[in-house]
């Protein structure tokens, strides 16, 4: 089978659904690889540079229609190319089923299998193919550089001969892929950084990346994470709050990055005209939800404006386009990887496996029938679990009453043990000679006051490992010397070996422990 990508014919359009790297996999997957003459030249890659990797280069979107069995594209068709599509063919790109309900039924009546790239489940088996995500992560970085280029100052704070230069201060809304992205960007540029997001759960995600997260003194309890790793429409209360939290945080900040989308929404009105408005002069907004409506009160799709009281709002849309040449290549790797997944035998035929869950999560139509929405998958979405719960600080009395019971439970044990010794050694005692009597309280002896002694040394002076070894030296010296005044020289050589041994194992001891605390220690 062939698989093609034709020249995106949406306005301002860079990117590109195959790159010459990717088509070298797809080629060892067993298909043939078309291109349309100039569909990556404003992503940087040639004609001839598709040529050397073995891709026929057409000239017309037309005949690679005609021609190719999978057609991967990045934005969405537009109706005409829809009128290219046959029954049986595949089309593979970003599609917004939602959004695209006259086009959905379009490629339906078609008889063609749509494959959405926005619609891959975000499952940990399906990151490869999270083309929403690739797509995201560039957005994030690029809004930052974005604001960089509109801010008058430096992000890094510097104190120079000329004077001294303030760091700035980054507000990221949202902590999704993008949010991440450009929180990770802000803070390596040396700018301080606040974040805010709906989910706790990214709350540490957030203060790992060097930001502080913005807190609401909110006593309801609020989870914002839906199905599928998204955030989820907030209560009119937290949204209250929200918003009064933004007022507060507005004359501080420099420069805010919005990233919040629900799916299926429009961009929920997060910065509102009045926060501008309380902003200072030459700050700037960088709305990422400015094709869904906007974040932001004044926001102007793909348009960059300036407020009454000098603050930019920028609204572009296609971010990822103006950084083609890399969106393109992590694009074609995600197409790439769903080609993977969708020719498990590698010889070049797709098989539409519909039991599979990112096959299916991700088809919207096929066999002639809309297939979206798709079901929930199997397994459990990536950002969707909860967040552990924090163990509850013990109360000073709660710490009181269970170290007394505590306390009352090991001396119930001693006791018990005592008694259980003492009954013992005496039911020995009625049996055994009194020779063995004296040997074995010596042994005891030697076991409880040896061990004892040496245990009881502060660790400043011995590792607690040396500790155990030495208590047990101990153990020896104390009995060696009880036999030392046997009348049987065997036993009197035996136990001056002892002695010696034991005593050279002690006083070694404490020298390498001398040593070893010496090594962490100022000289």
């Amino acid at each position: 089978m062939k698989i093609g990508s034709p020249k995106e014919v949406y306005a301002g359009e860079a990117r590109v659904a195959m790159t010459p790297d990717s088509a070298v996999q797809l080629m060892k997957l067993g298909y043939d690889c078309l291109i349309q003459s100039g569909a990556g030249k404003a992503a940087g890659f040639s004609d001839e540079a598709f040529r050397a990797a073995g891709v026929s280069v057409v000239e017309t979107a037309a005949e690679l229609f005609q021609t190719a069995d999978v057609i991967a594209k990045v934005r969405p068709p537009e109706p005409a190319e829809v009128d290219r599509m046959s029954p049986g063919k595949t089309l593979i790109s970003f599609f917004y089923p939602a959004q695209n309900a006259e086009l959905l039924e379009q490629v339906r009546a078609r008889g063609a299998n749509v494959i959405a790239m926005d619609m891959v489940p975000r499952i940990s088996r399906a990151q490869k193919m999270d083309a929403l995500s690739s797509m995201a992560n560039i957005a994030g970085y690029r809004a930052v550089i974005e604001a960089g280029s509109n801010f008058g100052r430096f992000f890094t704070g510097q104190v120079t001969a000329a004077g001294k230069v303030p760091p700035a201060k980054v507000l990221v809304i949202g902590a999704g892929v993008a949010g991440l992205a450009a929180i990770g960007t802000a803070t390596s540029l040396g700018a301080i950084t606040y974040a805010f997001d709906v989910r706790p759960e990214v709350a540490e995600q957030i203060e790992s990346m060097g930001a502080q997260f913005v807190y609401l003194e909110f006593e309801a309890s609020q989870d914002g994470a839906a199905a599928g790793g998204y955030a989820a429409p907030s209560s009119p209360e937290f949204r209250e709050k929200q918003l009064a939290k933004f007022r507060e945080l507005a004359p501080e900040i420099d420069i805010v990055i919005t990233t919040a989308l629900i799916p299926g929404r429009d961009a929920p009105k997060l910065w509102l005209a009045d926060m501008v408005a309380a902003m200072k002069p030459g700050s700037v907004v960088v709305d990422l939800a400015a094709e869904r409506g906007g974040n932001c009160d004044l926001t102007v799709p793909d348009q960059k404006i300036v407020s009454e009281n000098g603050v930019t709002i920028v609204g572009y849309t296609d971010y990822p386009s103006r950084m083609a040449a890399q969106a393109s290549t992590l694009y074609a790797t995600n197409i790439r990887h769903m080609m993977t997944d969708l020719t498990p035998a590698k010889d070049g035929q797709v098989v539409h496996n519909m039991e599979d869950d990112v096959i299916r999560g991700a088809t919207v139509t096929f066999d002639g029938e809309i297939t979206y929405p798709p079901p929930p998958p199997k397994i459990q979405a990536i950002a969707a679990q909860k967040p552990r719960e924090k163990l509850k600080e013990p109360t000073p009395e709660e710490k009181r009453a269970s170290e007394t019971a505590a306390f009352k439970a090991q001396t119930k044990n001693q006791v018990m043990l005592l008694a259980i010794g003492t009954i013992l050694l005496l039911l020995v005692g009625t049996v055994a000679p009194a020779s063995f009597m004296s040997h074995f309280v010596v042994f005891v002896l030697a076991c409880f006051i040896g061990f004892q002694v040496i245990w009881n040394v502060s660790h400043s002076l011995h590792t607690p490992l040396m500790a155990v070894t030495n208590a047990v030296s101990g153990i020896v010296i104390l009995g060696a010397l009880l036999q030392v005044g046997s009348g049987n020289w065997l036993v009197v050589v035996l136990a001056s070996l002892s002695v010696l041994i034991a005593t050279i194992n002690i006083v070694g001891g404490f020298l390498v422990t001398r040593r070893m605390l010496a090594m962490f220690q100022k000289s």
